[in-house]
């Protein structure tokens, strides 16, 4: 059973005892006939072939309350595009998939680019921006929601819980963050509990009172990659392009969005998915390349907080994290104890060491360009820019998903 403590400036909402899944989705279907939902899944063509998605799809199949599902399909040929069609075929509700390696979205993604609104080439970022802006494009959709397609424990249980807080017009949320124990044998989720978390409460250590910094160490789980949000703030939202995306969206949500209408949600019990490889030696790749990332989206973000930067203080900030990151190792070791979990105190020293120098490199790559990647901008400014960019899109769309007479 989870505890019931409301941490920091961010409403929870729990996951206590055995909750009556019939129920709340029965509730949700009466709320989504006026605030209808639509669902994206950013999917890589390798993960239709995993343990996972078919797991997802599976549950996906007997959900009656969601109103399209939106599938970002990346790295994927034209063979592979067609064999997604059929993949995705068995889900009854109304279902679309963007092929983003397609020429016809390579055009629009070309257009984008001469217009000066799209800097990045692929990644989850642009699959997720794009999915948003096609379910904007459609216009008969309030709640949108997004999952991970690897999340090998998937039920009902989790898209019904995120879904929830939004659809339920006597709640008064905009967006829902999920969250959730990443506990096995023994405790996962290295990047959060031994970098994201520290580096943050290192900054608190180092700044003092800073809004932005308690609203994020509000979080249980900020890299979480479930959340739900209004098509209104979805308009209004820029998407950050790198590994910095998690932690990017709740600084846009920040920014656009009063903090009692933001709410943290206890998923699931269970919860697993694929582990990215720390690349200790590499700092392009894994675990070591999402620090970097991340903690120059954290930095940019409070700059435009008017925080100001220095070479010294990044040495400071390096020296009170490493301190702060080693403690937490020792407090997770004590918790591992006394819950029979097995810990490798080694190998989450090495971990921090790892993280350590990704936010060296992090700290000289903000100083030499405090810009870095720009965000992708939000959807109210390309519909500024090109005024017929939903019937572009729309059109592209339905072109490719009309090659299959499966779908509607």
């Amino acid at each position: 059973m989870s505890d019931f403590f409301q941490n920091g400036y961010i409403a929870t909402l729990h996951h206590i005892g055995t909750v009556d899944l019939e129920m709340l989705e029965s509730k949700i279907m009466k709320y989504s006939r006026w605030r209808p939902v639509s669902l994206i899944l950013p999917s890589l063509y390798s993960e239709l072939e995993g343990d996972a998605l078919p797991r997802i799809i599976s549950h996906l199949k007997n959900i009656d309350y969601i109103h399209r599902i939106v599938i970002g399909l990346d790295n994927a040929d034209e063979d592979q595009f067609a064999k997604a069609l059929d993949f995705f075929s068995v889900l009854p509700q109304e279902k679309k998939i963007i092929w983003n390696n397609g020429p016809k979205m390579e055009s629009i993604y070309s257009k984008l680019w001469s217009e000066g609104l799209l800097e990045v080439s692929g990644g989850k970022g642009r699959n997720v921006w794009i999915c948003m802006g096609f379910i904007l494009a459609c216009r008969d959709t309030e709640i949108i929601a997004l999952h991970d397609c690897d999340i090998l424990t998937y039920d009902r249980n989790l898209l019904a819980r995120m879904i929830y807080p939004l659809v339920d017009p006597n709640m008064e949320y905009e967006y829902a963050k999920g969250y959730y124990a990443r506990i096995t044998d023994k405790f996962h989720g290295r990047v959060t509990r031994l970098f994201v978390t520290p580096l943050i409460r290192a900054l608190q250590c180092i700044l003092g009172t800073v809004p932005y910094l308690d609203y994020l160490n509000s979080f249980r789980y900020p890299l979480s990659g479930e959340f739900a949000l209004n098509t209104g703030l979805a308009k209004t939202t820029r998407m950050p392009s790198n590994w910095g995306l998690e932690i990017g969206m709740l600084g846009e949500v920040y920014r656009n969005c009063t903090q009692r209408r933001i709410c943290q949600v206890d998923l699931t019990i269970d919860y697993e998915h694929k582990h990215q490889q720390l690349s200790s030696e590499d700092s392009s790749k894994g675990l070591h390349k999402m620090c970097i990332d991340i903690a120059i989206t954290l930095f940019s973000a409070l700059a435009a907080e008017g925080i100001a930067f220095s070479e010294g203080m990044f040495r400071s900030l390096k020296v009170t994290y490493r301190r702060i990151a080693e403690d937490t190792v020792r407090l997770f070791e004590d918790d591992a104890a006394i819950n029979g979990l097995s810990y490798d105190r080694h190998a989450e020293i090495n971990a921090v060491e790892i993280f350590t120098k990704g936010l060296d490199t992090a700290g000289q790559a903000f100083l030499t360009d405090p810009l870095g990647v720009p965000p992708i901008p939000s959807w109210t400014r390309v519909t500024s820019a090109i005024p017929s960019i939903f019937e572009e899109l729309l059109e592209a769309v339905e072109s490719d998903n009309r090659r299959n007479s499966k779908l509607p």
